[in-house]
């Protein structure tokens, strides 16, 4: 375990990215990223720089997973909507 240096701050928790992707766009990826995101700063405080990284990083992976995933979701919606209003008028 490192010791930490005064000036040293704790890296990006993504907690609220995190909370936002849960809420609007993927739950199961977002919950993740805000399991790891709440065990950031616990950790860095607590000595253990490297796994407050580790915490961090994973946080983010899931966030933007989630992210993607929720915004390729919603295109593919739009997308079928589209297709379906297209073959209503083709269908009249």
């Amino acid at each position: 375990m490192e010791t930490q240096s005064t000036n040293q701050r704790p890296p990006k928790t993504w907690l609220v990215e995190s909370i936002l992707v849960t809420i609007f766009c993927c739950l199961p990826f977002g919950i993740a990223g805000i399991v790891n995101a709440a065990k950031v700063e616990s950790r860095f405080y607590a000595g253990d720089i490297e796994g407050s990284q580790r915490s961090s990083n994973e946080a983010g992976k899931w966030t933007k997973i989630g992210f993607f995933i929720g915004i390729a979701g919603i295109a593919i919606y739009f997308i079928l909507m589209l297709l379906g209003v297209a073959a209503g008028f083709l269908a009249n």
